[in-house]
């Protein structure tokens, strides 16, 4: 039986949800009668889900199909990394099936990941790749559940900083340019430094719109960034993340040295 999360805010009593979650989760994949078909889940546009310190929501849809029409889906269900999902409930009218269709509807809901809710136990664990779960049934009686209609990932915000010094500069004198990559911590809701993370510094010629990657290093043990670059030209500095699987790709604001 599955425990709910802080990240996962239900659509209904807890109960109900550790219930008919941990329930499907159980049971194999794809159950269920008749012709219906699931054709199509989209979870938050196809982009990964990025939560911070507070609430987000992610938009998500399931298109299925049956010849006699298709009534209600009756769950859409997150299934993430260890005890963590989230679900919207039918019976709550949380979910709103549009026809598309004589035998097709597109059957929607908003999930929400809350960080700060009190229910059940969460960790950064959360981060990583779900499923997406839903139980849709036809106007014949037909019905299907599928446990892992499509996949999306659910990840911790993260910020970059950047700062380049002195300013101004003379040309050919060294510039410090220090910065830290943080992300959310789903635990205490504080964000906290990164470690050992390669982060690319680029720079950006004033009257140019490219950045160029200057060098590569990593974060210290506390995400924190500093290395040194010989002034030049006008224009700006900045750190950039390509990101990883738990936490999104991220680029400072680039910060403007004046060379003279």
């Amino acid at each position: 039986m599955r425990a709910t999360t802080r990240l996962a805010l239900l659509g209904t009593s807890l109960a109900l949800a550790v219930t008919a979650v941990g329930a499907t989760s159980a049971q194999a994949d794809d159950v269920g009668a008749g012709n219906i078909t699931i054709d199509k889940a989209v979870v938050n546009g196809g982009k990964p889900v990025v939560v911070g310190t507070t609430a987000v929501t992610a938009k998500v849809s399931v298109t299925a199909t049956d010849n006699s029409g298709i009534a209600k889906a009756s769950y859409i269900s997150g299934d993430g990394p260890g005890p963590n999902f989230a679900t919207i409930w039918y019976d709550d009218g949380d979910i709103t099936c549009v026809a598309v269709s004589a035998t097709t509807s597109t059957c929607s809901g908003t999930l929400t990941f809350d960080p700060r809710a009190e229910t059940g136990f969460a960790n950064n664990a959360a981060a990583g790749t779900w499923n997406l779960g839903a139980l849709v049934s036809a106007n014949d009686f037909d019905y299907i559940r599928r446990d892992a209609a499509t996949t999306f990932n659910v990840q911790r915000a993260s910020k970059l900083t950047v700062n380049a010094s002195p300013e101004p500069v003379k040309k050919g004198k060294t510039l410090t340019v220090t910065g830290k990559l943080s992300r959310a911590n789903w635990e205490d809701n504080l964000y906290h430094g990164y470690a050992g993370q390669s982060v690319k510094l680029q720079f950006r010629k004033k009257g140019s719109s490219t950045y160029t990657t200057v060098k590569t290093i990593k974060t210290d043990s506390t995400g924190n960034l500093k290395t040194t670059v010989t002034a030049a030209n006008d224009g700006y500095f900045r750190y950039s993340f390509a990101g990883t699987s738990t936490t999104p790709a991220v680029s400072a604001a680039g910060d403007f040295v004046d060379v003279q």
